[in-house]
């Protein structure tokens, strides 16, 4: 029977280029959703934009446009990606919508009614110019420590050391200049840690609702006790304010998730669709969420628990991928390999980038790895040297010799692959997203038609009296054997499987039309090439046009307030207590970034200890940190923070650090783990 699904992707932050990283799971979802509607299911595919947050707010402001001039640019500059590579989105809307801001004030206002809302005040700093509540990274001053001036609020790049905004010498606001007072505010928290909370998530976190593994290690968080969420914020704020709360809005991660629903809504507005047929309590509708394990907390812990207290079914499945390495490690901009969608159509075909991932992905949270070498010789090989290759030997008879007419098939040749077909590996390789096994059976099949023209050798028959029944018979069977491959590599390839149905002449390819055989005296158009060789020399330009210069820069002054300018004119005659100074080069040395904690847990036989998993964008890394004292290992997982990338390695009792997090304390008390602003990615270079 059809089925009724919907299915998500991950929305990408309206602040960045879509890259191949990201690619990665949108083309893993785009595969799946062509899979489910060839096999005739009623699939919609639905994303959006992730639009709010201070990082939009500011750089709108940097730029002299609105925030909503801003989202509307990128938007379309991400909606030009995903085009470019096939990205068949039934909805791609922007969570800047009154859909979205209709269902995020629904479930605040059920969870708040259901009292899992919580009203706590927390103590930040402020910019009395800006009239705006500070992130640490936003926050400037002398470094407690070794006195390096113009350092963030969170760690001193001079020295390493780390600490809190209001441990600053004379802070000063970096959005303003403006010296930062400090000032007390009223924050909203969802009561995660709830019992009714842990106990509905404890029977959902199980397959199928999430990977076997996944199961694993949210069982691991909630076991270890969760923590309330942090869920508002303070004006100015671009994003939607909070009902009840004047001058609160909601943090984006509450909204970003409540996305899905808002573009889903304005799908079912502009077709005629019931919107609670699919997300009420009891719905049959299917609901599926790709994304990427570095936001399994968010998705299979806050998310089902919002949902279900909030009267809203939860999902079917949370489906998590790994992330992408290229030749082996991280992406590189000073390597040329942190490459975006829009440089990659440049040089390349984005069919050819679909069927490597294709070929990489199995399913699980493993990472894959973009080897450029592997790359252009595995497409070169299948693709160009198996799979068209059938069509280009064949064709050309029938058009030839035949009119373009096809003749009666063999149908002994043809028996393997019905023989596949009514096993159902592929179809079920496909529905389990284990892609990789799909394509080696694809490839599989591939092997045995050339092999049967191999035998043949239809171009000697064409060159024989007497053998022209055979000779149509032959590539007649060819054809039909390359209708079938073509049928099985279009959720991959749908371009080049929309090429091949007009060349054949043929409805739109669906699952069922598998293996029958192209009628006899059917006319197919004449054979043009379908597909090339990839050139290295592209590859080469590609990642030539990518390498940049990542030799930092010093950033401009700061604007100085009234503090800063006492103190230097009673200092003209004073050495500077800050001295030595270290010069840029030193400071280069130390190459410091964004991390995400992935997973944080307690080391047994460790009494300050705790191992912290942390995501780098394109790589993972073991961190053993003495915060033991001051956190838990479930609270910490989902944040960001800073570490230091390129600390040589530490053999430890309890395993190997690959790096360290930066962290402050003193006698007032500590550690306190920096925390970049929310636009931050993980990988990125704080410089």
């Amino acid at each position: 029977m059809p089925r009724k699904i919907l299915v998500t992707s991950a929305l990408p932050y309206a602040n960045g280029s879509i890259h191949l990283g990201h690619l990665v799971e949108y083309i893993q979802t785009d595969i799946w959703v062509r899979f489910q509607k060839m096999r005739g299911h009623d699939c919609i595919y639905c994303c959006a934009d992730d639009t709010h947050g201070t990082p939009i707010m500011l750089r709108a402001e940097k730029e002299g446009i609105t925030p909503e001039t801003l989202i509307d640019r990128v938007w379309h500059e991400h909606k030009r990606d995903f085009d470019g590579f096939h990205v068949g989105f039934d909805n791609y809307y922007s969570t800047h919508s009154p859909e979205t801001r209709h269902y995020a004030d629904t479930i605040y206002t059920r969870l708040r009614d259901a009292g899992l809302i919580e009203k706590r005040a927390i103590e930040q700093f402020y910019d009395p110019v800006k009239a705006m509540f500070l992130p640490d990274r936003f926050i400037k001053g002398e470094c407690p420590k070794c006195h390096a001036k113009d350092q963030y609020g969170d760690s001193c790049e001079a020295c390493g050391a780390a600490y809190q905004p209001t441990d600053l010498i004379e802070p000063y606001s970096a959005v303003s200049g403006a010296a930062p007072v400090r000032k007390q505010s009223d924050h909203y928290f969802f009561k995660l840690s709830d019992p009714r909370c842990a106990d509905f998530l404890r029977g959902w976190i199980v397959p199928p609702h999430v990977q076997a593994e996944a199961g694993n290690k949210l069982n691991e968080w909630l076991e270890g006790g969760l923590s309330d969420w942090d869920i508002s914020r303070d004006t100015p704020y671009f994003g939607f304010e909070i009902p009840d709360a004047p001058g609160k809005y909601y943090y984006v991660w509450l909204d970003a998730p409540i996305g899905y629903m808002g573009s889903f809504r304005n799908y079912c507005d502009r077709h005629g669709l019931d919107f609670d047929e699919y997300w009420k309590p009891d719905s049959s509708a299917e609901v599926y969420h790709f994304i990427g394990k570095d936001i399994l907390y968010f998705h299979a812990l806050f998310w089902p628990a919002e949902l279900h207290h909030a009267g809203f079914r939860t999902p079917s499945g949370v489906f998590c991928h790994g992330f992408l390495t290229v030749n082996g490690s991280k992406m590189s901009k000073s390597r040329g390999t942190f490459i975006t969608a829009e440089s990659y159509l440049k040089h390349l075909n984005p069919e050819w980038l679909r069927y490597y991932y294709a070929a990489k992905l199995n399913g699980s949270m493993e990472d894959i790895d973009l080897n450029l070498e592997d790359f252009a010789a595995r497409v070169n090989s299948d693709l160009v040297g198996k799979y068209v290759n059938i069509a280009s030997r064949c064709a050309g008879f029938i058009s030839k010799k035949f009119g373009g007419r096809l003749g009666a098939c063999d149908r002994a040749a043809t028996a393997e692959f019905e023989a596949a077909f009514a096993k159902g590996e592929i179809a079920e390789s496909y529905e389990s997203r284990d892609f990789g096994r799909a394509l080696r059976e694809i490839m599989r099949l591939a092997d045995a038609a050339n092999l049967y023209i191999a035998e043949k050798k239809p171009w000697e028959m064409a060159k024989q009296e007497g053998r022209e029944a055979e000779l149509h018979q032959v590539c007649s069977t060819a054809l039909t054997l390359f209708r079938d491959l073509t049928l099985y590599l279009k959720p991959v390839l749908p371009t080049l499987a929309a090429q091949v149905e007009a060349f054949l002449d043929i409805p739109a390819l669906g699952w069922t039309d598998a293996w029958a055989p192209l009628p006899e005296g059917h006319t197919i158009h004449e054979y043009q090439h379908l597909m090339t060789r990839i050139d290295p020399k592209k590859i080469e330009a590609m990642v030539d046009e990518n390498k940049q210069n990542l030799a930092p820069t010093p950033e401009p002054a700061p604007v100085k307030h009234a503090q800063h300018q006492q103190a230097e004119a009673k200092a003209e005659t004073v050495a500077s207590p800050w001295e030595p100074f270290i010069s840029i080069d030193d400071f280069t040395k130390v190459d410091l970034r964004v991390a995400r904690i992935a997973n944080a847990e307690h080391v047994e036989g460790a009494e300050k200890l705790l191992k912290l998993t942390l995501d780098l964008g394109t790589e993972t890394r073991t961190v053993f940190a003495g915060i033991k004292a001051a956190y838990s290992p479930e609270s910490l997982v989902g944040r960001l923070t800073v570490m230091v990338a390129n600390l040589a390695p530490r053999k430890m009792k309890f395993g190997l650090s690959e790096g360290m997090v930066l962290a402050a304390s003193d006698e007032r008390g500590g550690p306190f783990l920096l925390s970049p602003d929310g636009g931050a990615q993980p990988g990125m270079r704080i410089k």
